[in-house]
């Protein structure tokens, strides 16, 4: 009798906990637009949320330790004329996350360490470039200040945030809906799906099409892609008969999968998050009450099942913590933020040890918030891969970090002749401008407060001494 031998992995035995009700986010109107983004964005310092908002579109940014019940007069950022589709923070600046809306425009924020009295309005720059609803951006993994955007027009533009230019402009490559977009680790490709049912390979400095695959999944409903750590495509679709099917794609050997597996049936697309240190991929259904996680390596069948975390509550979106804003002292290996209707809630991944000793296998270097390029190097062809940071005395955010626009003349491109003068106020970069004005605004604010609340005192005495004399 033949015995089945076990695969070694030293994440056989991953489980996921969803958090105890004293560290969830209660009260949170979570957005019922009907789009297939994750809704939600977490860094190690804040938590985002895309959230119903009247006459326009807006998202909730608490800090991570705000959990509990959320005051309905929260302030949110709100600046959108229509609902926000998208958002994700910066990599290099925790203090900076982008917003892509129903109204064709892309909007950058600061977020300040504290909580502000009334509503972000202001954002620090606004991207306008887009003809139709910008629906997916994404941040470029290393270079400062990169972002890239794609819309119901069917294009990709790609941003310097800093300077508020466009870099690229991607057309003519996609004949319909673009469903997804991604990077790979240095950021010099790009995976594309797209609603032609093809997966394309995208060089975007040569505006070039370097592979693509008609119908990596056969089905009419939306495909997902993202890169893997060894170059590899993992894609979500579905079959010609609607089955939920993953599949794993070699760019150079396009011709058939790596690996391609079949489910289960149902409508809702599957999001993957890949985390590159471990090689697993986690996959959130919007819809489902589950979280199916694989081991991607390099033995057949390649895509390995490793386990499934249920609950009760369907999800309508779901956050990916970044490595470095993990708990290593507990072996945590991922976090999830899944929204509720009226809720998000944090779901723990962890691999159990019986050390309390830092674990390397489990925590290689990961990447940090530092950038490795400008944006005009990685224009000009360089590419570099990210800056690695070490984990083993934990992570702890920097502090504060402004994210400086210059807007250049595009009038005027020719150098400044003379003597330079000296910088007059007006001529402060704009982030700094919109600080004072930020810092001003608060301080009006409470001192408004301040003022109400001294007429309440001086009305309320009033009212005393009139009782005092009455009674006597």
């Amino acid at each position: 009798m033949s015995r089945r031998v076990v695969r070694q992995s030293k994440f056989r035995h991953v489980f996921g906990q969803a958090a105890k009700a004293d560290q969830t986010y209660e009260d949170i109107r979570v957005s019922k637009v009907t789009w297939d983004s994750s809704f939600c964005a977490v860094n190690p310092k804040f938590l985002a949320i895309i959230v119903e908002a009247g006459g326009g579109g807006a998202f909730i940014v608490l800090t991570l330790a705000k959990t509990g019940r959320v005051d309905k007069n929260y302030p949110l950022v709100t600046g959108h004329t229509a609902p926000v589709l998208d958002i994700d923070w910066c990599p290099h600046n925790d203090n900076v996350i982008a917003s892509a809306s129903d109204d064709t425009t892309i909007m950058v924020w600061q977020i300040p360490d504290y909580t502000p009295v009334r509503n972000i309005t202001e954002p620090i720059i606004t991207l306008e470039g887009h003809s139709k609803r910008v629906g997916i951006i994404t941040w470029h993994p290393t270079a400062r200040n990169v972002l890239l955007s794609a819309g119901g027009d069917n294009l990709i533009i790609i941003w310097n945030v800093g300077t508020g230019e466009v870099l690229l402009s991607l057309d003519d490559m996609h004949p319909d809906v673009i469903h997804s977009v991604c990077w790979n680790s240095n950021g010099s490709l790009l995976a594309t799906t797209c609603k032609d049912k093809t997966l394309r390979i995208i060089d975007p400095r040569k505006g070039q099409v370097v592979a693509e695959r008609f119908a990596a999944h056969e089905g009419m409903r939306p495909m997902r892609a993202v890169f893997t750590r060894q170059g590899h495509i993992f894609t979500t679709g579905f079959t010609r008969m609607s089955q939920r099917e993953l599949g794993l794609w070699d760019p150079n050997h396009f011709e058939e999968p790596v690996a391609l597996q079949e489910m289960d049936t149902s409508n809702g697309v599957l999001l993957p998050f890949y985390d590159p240190d471990s090689s697993i991929v986690y996959l959130c259904g919007k819809g489902d009450s589950s979280i199916r996680y694989f081991e991607i390596t390099d033995e057949p069948p390649f895509v390995h099942y490793l386990n499934t975390f249920s609950s009760k509550e369907p999800q309508r979106g779901m956050g990916f913590m970044p490595k470095r804003g993990l708990d290593v002292s507990k072996c945590e290996i991922a976090r999830f933020y899944k929204l509720h209707e009226r809720k998000c809630e944090p779901i723990i991944m962890t691999v159990p040890r019986k050390s309390d000793l830092f674990q390397d296998d489990l925590y290689p270097d990961t990447p940090g918030p530092e950038p490795a390029l400008e944006a005009d190097e990685w224009m000009s062809g360089q590419d570099a891969e990210p800056v690695l940071i070490s984990l083993r005395d934990g992570y702890v955010p920097p502090k504060h970090r402004e994210l400086r626009v210059t807007k250049r003349n595009i009038l005027d491109v020719r150098p400044p002749s003379g003597p330079s003068r000296s910088q007059s106020a007006s001529d402060a970069p704009l982030s700094q401008q919109h600080t004072l004005e930020t810092l001003l605004q608060e301080i009006k604010a409470l001192r408004e407060q301040v003022q109400a609340q001294e007429q309440r005192i001086t009305a309320l005495e009033n009212m005393l001494c009139e009782l005092v004399d009455g009674t006597d």
